[in-house]
């Protein structure tokens, strides 16, 4: 491991960012951190760190960022706490430090994004308009028009309506549905003001990515995915508020992205 570690300067330069010697200044003013956190002079790094000058992420010049697309199963917990049983860090277990965007409940199963690349996760989180979710969901009694109805047309739950959403009905207790928000368990909590119970709930795309892979695996985007992603998120990155989640800590390594942010809360729980 210590063959791959390098001082924070060096690894600053080598990006082509600055100098070692403005970057032991950036250092001492404290607009680096590594990993959330600012570090000291002489700091060593890892390639898997995660270094940022007043916020911005900055990479090695021939580092590719990770970008999976990961078929969750039922009972895997999307959280980087290490601590926590069937997290999905280690089950995975990908051989770089990488995250989940976003969040996809215990219970449910379905395609989530795993990167190592903050910046995105701040993007997705903040287009609203073009996050798109798609969801079968698998109820414990027959569906009816007025259920469907309903449910596409807000429904009051945590305190808000739900937004207007696309509902379609696929057989007798099964529906598809398109949201555009991340309430906590909102699907569920939807269905429940309607006296429904959700028995089985699978997200099949996030955006423009379907679900294509078997349950338990992953797959790394294309780069035509990932260009058409940015495009699509692009426009609201501009306009709405920043949320990007902070790193929880878990005991056994250092992780960067914190599911415990306030700001972060019941986004993606479904």
């Amino acid at each position: 491991m210590e063959d791959n570690l390098k001082r924070l300067n060096k690894f600053i330069g080598e990006t082509g960012y600055c100098s070692r010697r403005e970057a032991d200044k950036l250092i001492d003013e404290g607009r680096v951190t590594l990993n959330g956190v600012v570090p000291e002079l002489g700091t060593k790094v890892s390639p898997d760190d995660e270094v940022r000058i007043d916020g911005k992420l900055i990479r090695e010049k021939h580092e590719k960022p990770v970008y999976l697309a990961f078929y969750k199963p039922v009972g895997i917990e999307c959280t980087t706490n290490l601590d926590v049983r069937n997290n999905i860090i280690d089950y995975i277990n990908y051989p770089k430090r990488i995250f989940p965007i976003g969040r996809l409940d215990k219970a449910s199963e379905g395609l989530i994004f795993m990167t190592n690349d903050g910046d995105i996760v701040n993007k997705i989180l903040r287009a609203r308009n073009n996050h798109e979710k798609e969801y079968t969901v698998t109820v414990n009694k027959p569906i009816t028009d007025r259920f469907i109805e309903r449910m596409g047309n807000g429904i009051p739950i945590l305190d808000t309506v739900t937004r207007n959403c696309k509902v379609e009905q696929i057989s007798h207790d099964i529906f598809k549905i398109i949201l555009t928000q991340g309430l906590n368990r909102q699907i569920r909590r939807m269905c429940e003001y309607l006296g429904y119970e959700v028995i089985g709930l699978k997200r099949i795309r996030i955006i423009n990515i379907s679900l294509d892979i078997p349950m338990g695996r992953y797959r790394d985007l294309t780069d035509a995915e990932i260009k058409e992603l940015n495009e699509l998120i692009e426009p609201s990155s501009k306009t709405e508020e920043a949320s990007l989640p902070k790193a929880e800590t878990p005991k056994r390594r250092t992780e960067f992205i914190k599911r415990d942010d306030p700001r972060f809360k019941g986004r993606g729980d479904y």
